[in-house]
């Protein structure tokens, strides 16, 4: 479980150290095409939401973490980033579906990046 992994401070090390290199070289997203994480420049970074999100859990990512202190993070970014902005319930459904789509996304490619390269951080 996830809180086996936290309480594991070489797993954790290791696991912080795959995602980083998963983040600065990318991943195939598809059939040969790599999907660059890293923005190019600071406004990106605020139009991908999800890449913030899953960047502020990294930063958080530490030996005996809190895993409330994980979904914590990701509320407060759901929160700033998907609920404040809405201005009715139909625009809360689309900025949520869409965000949603994009975070699967995102965690698949991370995920399947992690199995094939790091098995090491599933240890």
């Amino acid at each position: 479980t996830m809180r086996t992994v936290l309480n594991s401070n070489s797993k954790v090390t290791v696991l912080r150290s795959d995602l980083h290199a998963v983040i600065d070289q990318g991943f195939l997203d598809g059939p040969g095409n790599l999907f660059q994480m890293k923005p190019r420049n600071p406004e990106e970074l605020q139009n991908d939401i999800e890449l913030k999100c899953l960047n502020d859990l990294m930063s958080l990512l530490a030996p005996s973490t809190d895993i409330r202190v994980l979904l914590n993070c990701v509320s407060s970014n759901l929160q700033a980033f998907v609920i404040q902005p809405s201005r009715n319930k139909e625009e809360l459904r689309k900025v949520a579906s869409d965000f949603q789509l994009r975070w699967n996304f995102l965690l698949t490619g991370v995920s399947k990046a992690l199995t094939l390269n790091y098995a090491d951080s599933f240890g």
